[in-house]
């Protein structure tokens, strides 16, 4: 039959991606710490040559269920060479994004329950160099400093969103495990949030946010300085979701070693 997509192109132009996104595929995480099954939402590219019509999406598919079936963040690479072959491709990017639990117990009455942090680890290749980066998203709680300050009681707290976006190398693809990830992130504001709570669990976390305090500067601050210490190359990214105002609270910090 004939390859369409392996026609001669005359125009002359390279393409910078080209592939599938959006697809919705079961796989295993499995990291060595930390094993789950899930959904995951995938995203396959490759850059096109110039002379080439189009590219196989189908053995797009095909690479993801013969490689990352399970995903092992740490042996990525070896997947991302071999869909270099498969595809015939210059370079290609591969992005997964995944739920995962962890479990969390209240910190007065012991009660357990799951809290879902989001996770995507992109993985690029083009010639010689590949790159890892694994991102997490989870929540905290936040109370503001300046209302702790000017209140003759109480003050206006929030949850915050949190994502740490941690950058390997070739011979670290995986430097800070998703467990890890998690649990500086949980560190970082004024308490963790916690899905089941009894009162005596939320008197123990309204309080402890109350003696912690955070701007969302102070919240990134405390994660980078934590990533420097371990020499990781790092993107930190939080937003309050305020509680008395009516915009979120948001900053950015990037750091390379």
């Amino acid at each position: 039959m004939h390859d369409i997509q392996n026609e001669i192109d005359h125009r002359g132009i390279a393409i910078d991606e080209v592939g599938i996104s959006n697809l919705r595929y079961p796989l295993t995480f499995d990291d060595g710490h930390t094993r789950q099954q899930g959904i995951a939402d995938i995203s396959v590219t490759v850059g096109l040559q110039a002379q080439r019509r189009g590219t196989h999406m189908s053995r797009m598919i095909a690479l993801i269920h013969e490689e990352v079936a399970t995903l092992t963040p740490q042996e990525l690479p070896i997947a991302l060479k071999r869909g270099l072959t498969l595809l015939d491709a210059p370079s290609l990017t591969l992005t997964l994004a995944l739920p995962i639990a962890t479990s969390e117990t209240a910190p007065a009455s012991g009660q357990t329950s799951w809290q879902t942090h989001d996770v995507i680890v992109t993985g690029r290749i083009a010639g010689d160099g590949c790159t890892v980066t694994t991102a997490v998203t989870t929540d905290v709680t936040t109370l503001c400093p300046c209302s702790k300050a000017i209140s003759d009681y109480g003050a206006h707290n929030q949850r915050s969103e949190i994502t740490l976006q941690v950058a390997g190398t070739a011979d670290a693809p995986y430097p800070l495990p998703v467990h890890e990830m998690v649990a500086l992130l949980r560190a970082a504001g004024s308490a963790p949030v916690i899905p089941l709570i009894k009162r005596p669990d939320e008197r123990v976390v309204t309080m402890q946010a109350y003696d912690h305090p955070a701007f969302v500067e102070d919240t990134i601050r405390d994660i980078s300085l934590a990533c420097r210490e371990k020499g990781l190359n790092h993107t930190v990214r939080a937003k309050n979701l305020e509680s008395i105002h009516s915009h979120d609270a948001v900053a950015t910090l990037i750091y390379t070693p």
